[in-house]
């Protein structure tokens, strides 16, 4: 039953086909044959993972294993607080790892909440009220205004049935529901006006539809399917990040090995030899690079929060940084989710309407609407009065005699959007129905329906009774006989009504949803029924829209300033989508890099492999179009974000790299299929958080760079004495001090700077891009190699000026330290020296400097601990020698870089 396309059949072939008798609905037998062979009406959920092996799935990763191993081996070394400190980061990693899949599991969960908990069916001629998990296909199933749809139904009744549908299919208003069937079996979800779907919401009207899906059959169904068949991808960080641990621990090993096979063909000790590898090994693996990876993501979340973005993974905020693509819904997003009057046709005059959304300030250029014989003050008066929506402000509603208050208050509306927008044309003209109703009382009404696509309504007023129409032009023109302009009513001639008509057609080719507004006076004796329709005067049309944010479309600006491609996937019309694309900028022309559900429909996957990149728009699409997008991108290699708020987005939000969900607009399940949250649903956040995560995967470089330089070193220093026959220059417990104090505090520092200038100029890096692009590695090799050489250097000048050994390790001791605390300065900037960056911009660095410094000269000067490291104090000219030889490469290359930017110019920052 699930191929069959049920909304081109007659309901009444529905029935026959379901074999149920539409009066009297299913037997209790044919019930609980049908629930035996279907099953119940629910959403299956794939069995998760139990929370204590999600746990201890967490300690599975090969660099977190070799920890654990440096761990122990740490404790055997007596380093008891460098054992707690290792296993403490392996803890709290893997809380965070636990904390992340087990919310992940829980999107199923939300999706079930969407369903209905009870349902009205029609069985054996009675109505009966089931759960809603016991509705069966053929059931006939009872629906009014706040019922929640229980599965897929045919509608075999409608009565000024409305449907908000906007979470499954995308469509920003309520639709009309029809009993007629459709000619196009690939008639797009949001246009199938005869069909209703679980998870949908009754809005409006009243009517009962035959079951044709339930459960995992139904659409929301499919949906559930997608999220579970989607499978959870590494992040690029992470991919980077366990490629490099493995390279790290495998080198490491080797350098530390020869280490010690060299010492003792040397004749050195076998167990002082032993412990010295060991623990240059735990010095060489850098231990501390999750922890600091943590902290710098962990410091770009906090970022984030203050930027309305809240990271519900850590990784998403890399991610998003090296972003190449983003798909992002329309409405809210993009625009301001608030219907907004922007053209009104009166008299043969094209009037612009300016202001901002619901707040009632705006121009009216080409006509005065306080002037009360001008046409335009008729048509925003029945604007007004032909209405149910009311203005607010915070929620609150606001009567035109206290608009004054709260004059700082954000202005809302409660109603249709639609009919909001109206209202909030006729405020700018000072004309609010609460005024007008002091003169005219509303005595009667013909609600709007799908069918005759208009609102009526009838007011007393001192001269008679009025009525006043809004609705469809191509309705409301047909019941006109007259034309109300500045000289009085006129006759509509055939040819007027056809140049109102091309002027409609004009607002609607730029995407504005036009409504005719008419009116007409009436005896007492006319019945208020549909006759008060016939023989209308038009007054005019109003055009309006939901403009794009300003915001959007400065951000989608500096999108193409930063090399990303901003796609838009929504599921309005073509025409309104590209319009609105137009004017954000998604698209520089109109007509191309537009595609609708129906062609997609006609792609193959291939075929939109090849021309996605080509794409900007896609406008009426389906949930199964949306993740074919979203996985047509990741073909191509791209680095995909996918914004999402509705149910039907969910699937493609979990696919894509990065999801994003909006939290204002948001369902539940989106949310959790998402790795970020946007608290104010604007795309100009995303565009924040690309930039922060472009900060934040330039701090992880600078750390890398620190680190490797400074483990480098280290192993280099012991590598070079042991092969050239020197005396160790470090001992064990010497070489595990450095690494405490120097891969600590100042390396998380690094994870804390600011964005370089000029990060949004330069286009994203490649997805397969190595983390020691762009010369990193180099820079690793040649800095590392002056730091252990410098180190040696101080050592062997120590013995050859008569220093004892203990006084020449002291000294070797104290060079490796400060020459990795300098070089700190250094890693803050990729094209900048220590003197264009300012060594006081970043206060953490220089605090956590002044820490490691103070560290260090404790365990010199402090009698206690020179006798745990093995240390004695230094003299002044050994001090002098020291500092030039771990601070004179950076300070050197600081200078050289001044120069040259001082004879060049300031160096390009889109090279990276």
């Amino acid at each position: 039953m699930r191929q069959q396309a049920w909304h081109v059949l007659p309901w009444l072939d529905v029935a026959k086909a379901l074999d149920v008798h539409p009066g009297k609905g299913l037997n209790v037998k044919e019930v609980r044959r049908r629930l035996q062979e279907v099953g119940k009406n629910v959403l299956a959920v794939k069995k998760g993972v139990h929370p204590v092996f999600l746990f201890l799935g967490q300690f599975k990763d090969f660099m977190v294993l070799v920890l654990l191993a440096a761990t122990v081996v740490s404790g055997l070394l007596g380093e008891i607080a460098d054992a707690i400190t290792i296993l403490a980061i392996l803890i709290i990693n893997a809380i965070l790892g636990f904390v992340q899949e087990f919310r992940a599991e829980r999107s199923m969960e939300s999706l079930r909440s969407l369903t209905a908990p009870e349902a009205r069916v029609l069985r054996e001629g009675t109505e009966q009220r089931i759960p809603a998990a016991d509705v069966v296909p053929g059931d006939i199933v009872l629906l009014e205004a706040g019922d929640r749809i229980p599965a897929d139904v045919r509608w075999i009744q409608a009565a000024n049935i409305q449907v908000e549908e906007s979470a499954l299919t995308g469509e920003s208003h309520p639709v009309g529901k029809s009993i007629s069937p459709l000619q196009e079996e690939l008639t797009p979800m949001a246009d199938r006006k005869n069909m209703g779907y679980m998870g949908t919401s009754v809005v409006n009207g009243r009517g009962a539809g035959v079951v044709v899906a339930t459960g995992m059959e139904t659409e929301m169904g499919v949906i559930a399917g997608m999220i579970q068949s989607v499978e959870e991808e590494e992040t690029p960080l992470q991919k980077r990040l366990a490629e490099l641990g493995k390279w790290l621990v495998l080198i490491s090993v080797l350098v530390c090995v020869a280490v010690v096979v060299t010492g003792i063909l040397r004749g050195e000790d076998f167990y002082k030899m032993f412990f010295t590898g060991v623990s240059l090994a735990v010095a060489a693996i850098p231990e501390g690079l999750p922890a600091i990876v943590t902290v710098a993501l962990a410091v770009g979340v906090q970022r984030m929060v203050k930027r309305q973005a809240i990271i519900r993974k850590l990784p998403a905020v890399e991610t998003l940084g090296c972003a190449t693509v983003i798909c992002s819904d329309k409405t809210g997003t993009l625009t301001q989710n608030e219907m907004t009057v922007r053209q009104i046709y009166s008299d043969g005059r094209k009037i612009t309407v300016s202001g901002q959304g619901y707040d009632p300030k705006g121009e009216f250029q080409g006509a005065d609407p306080e002037k009360e014989k001008d046409p335009l003050n008729a048509a925003l008066k029945i604007a007004a009065l032909c209405n149910n929506s009311t203005l607010t402000k915070k929620g609150v509603q606001v009567a035109g005699l206290f608009r004054s208050k709260g004059k700082d208050a954000p202005w809302g509306i409660e109603g249709d959007p639609t009919e909001g927008a109206i209202l909030v044309a006729a405020a700018k003209a000072g004309i609010w129905r609460e005024v007008l109703e002091r003169k005219q009382e509303r005595i009667g009404e013909l609600p709007f329906d799908s069918d005759r696509k208009r609102m009526s309504v009838v007011y007393q007023t001192k001269q008679g009774r009025r009525a006043y129409v809004k609705g469809a032009p191509d309705r409301v023109l047909q019941l006109c006989q007259q034309e109300l302009t500045a000289n009085g009513v006129v006759e509509l001639s055939p040819a007027r009504k056809q140049s109102i008509m091309r002027a409609n057609d004009e607002m609607a080719r730029h995407a504005l949803r036009v409504l005719a507004v008419a009116e007409k006076p009436l005896s007492d004796a006319e019945p208020l029924d549909e006759h008060v329709e016939r023989g209308l005067t038009f007054v005019g049309l109003l055009g309006m829209i939901d403009p794009p944010r300003p915001s959007a479309i400065k951000a989608i600006k500096i999108c193409r300033q930063a090399g990303i491609k901003p796609v838009m996937i929504t599921g309005d019309h073509r025409l309104t989508a590209e319009a609105v694309a137009h004017e954000l900028g998604i698209l520089r022309g109109m007509g191309g890099g537009v595609v609708s559900g129906e062609d997609l429909e006609r792609m193959s996957d291939q075929d939109l492999s090849e021309r996605v990149m080509d794409i900007s728009v896609y406008a009426r699409v389906t949930p199964k179009d949306k993740l074919r997008i979203v996985r047509a991108f990741k073909r191509r290699g791209q680095v995909v974000a996918m914004t999402g708020d509705g149910v039907n987005d969910a699937p493609a939000v979990k696919e894509a790299d990065i999801g994003v969900a909006m939290g204002l607009t948001g369902t539940d399940v989106t949310k959790e299929a998402s790795s970020m949250v946007l608290g104010d649903d604007n795309f100009a956040t995303i565009v924040a958080a690309v930039e922060e995560g472009r900060g934040i995967y330039d701090n992880i470089r600078k750390f890398i760079r620190y680190l490797l330089s400074c483990n480098l070193g280290e192993v280099l220093t012991m590598f070079l004495a042991t092969l050239v026959g020197l005396p160790l220059p470090l001992l064990p417990i010497q070489i595990l001090w450095v690494n405490l104090v120097t891969d600590g505090l100042p390396a998380m520092a690094l994870g804390v700077d600011g964005a370089e200038p000029g990060i949004m100029n330069r286009p994203p890096r490649a997805p397969g891009e190595s983390i020691f692009a762009r010369g990193l590695a180099r820079k690793i090799g040649v800095r590392g190699t002056m730091i252990g050489l410098g180190t040696l250097l101080v050592f062997v000048v120590g013995l050859l000026m008569g220093v004892n050994m203990l006084g020449a390790r002291t000294m070797a001791f104290t060079t490796l330290v400060f020459s990795q605390l300098f070089h700190v300065f250094d890693c803050r900037s990729e094209e900048r020296g220590i003197f264009e960056v300012g060594l006081f911009t970043n206060p953490y660095l220089v605090g956590a400097v002044l820490v490691s410094t103070i560290m260090q000269l404790s365990v010199i000067y402090l009698p206690p601990l020179q006798v745990i490291f093995k240390t004695a104090p230094l003299q002044s000219w050994q001090w002098v020698f020291i500092l030039c030889v771990a601070g004179g490469p950076s300070v050197l290359i600081g200078f050289a870089r001044l120069l040259k930017t001082s004879w060049q110019g300031k160096p390009s920052l889109a090279k990276g």
